[in-house]
C-alpha cells in the first residue's frame, strides 16, 4: 500500500507540474508575445490556440492531476500517514481553486471570443480583444500562481512521505 501512496503522490505531482507550467509558459511568454501582435491576428491565435489545446495530452494534465491528487488524499486518509494528508489537502483545494477559475472566467472568456467570429469579419476587432485580453491574462496568472501553490504542496507532501 506504501507504494502505491507513493506512486500516487509522485503522478500527482508531475500532473500538477506539467499545468503550472503550462499556466506559467502562457504567462511570462505566449500571452507578452501575443500583446505586441495586431487584435486580428490576437484574436486568430487565441481561437486556434482554444481549439488545439483540447487534446488529450492537455486532459491528461489538467485532468489528472484533479484525480491523482484526490486518490492521493484518499489512500492517505487511512493510513498512519496522517502527516501528509495537510499537504495533499491543500493541494487538492488549490487546484480545485484553479479549476474553478478555468470553468468560471477562462472558459466563458474563450466560448465569448470564439463566438465573435472569424477574426477577418469582425468589425470591431479591438473591442473583441478589450474584452479577452486584460481579464484572461489577469485570471491565467492566478491559476499559475494557485496550481504553483499546489505543486508545492504536493512536493512538501512528497518530502514528508519519504520521512515516514
Amino acid at each position: 500500500m506504501e507504494t502505491a501512496r507513493t506512486l500516487v503522490l509522485v503522478a500527482a505531482t508531475l500532473t500538477c507540474g506539467l499545468t503550472a507550467g503550462l499556466f506559467y509558459a502562457y504567462a511570462c511568454s505566449v500571452m507578452p508575445a501575443l500583446a505586441r501582435v495586431d487584435d486580428r491576428t490576437f484574436i486568430e491565435v487565441m481561437q486556434r490556440v482554444n481549439v488545439a489545446i483540447l487534446n488529450g495530452w492537455f486532459v491528461l494534465g489538467f485532468v489528472g492531476t484533479l484525480l491523482t491528487t484526490a486518490a492521493a488524499v484518499a489512500l492517505h486518509l487511512p493510513s498512519d500517514g496522517h502527516d501528509v494528508l495537510p499537504a495533499t489537502v491543500a493541494a487538492l483545494v488549490l487546484y480545485a481553486a484553479a479549476i474553478g477559475v478555468t470553468r468560471s472566467v477562462n472558459i466563458p472568456l474563450n466560448d465569448e471570443l470564439a463566438a465573435a467570429g472569424t477574426p477577418r469579419a469582425i468589425a470591431d476587432p479591438a473591442a473583441v480583444r478589450g474584452r479577452f485580453e486584460v481579464r484572461w491574462v489577469r485570471f491565467n496568472v492566478l491559476r499559475a500562481l494557485l496550481c504553483t501553490a499546489a505543486l508545492g504542496c504536493l512536493a512538501w507532501a512528497l518530502i514528508l512521505n519519504g520521512r515516514s
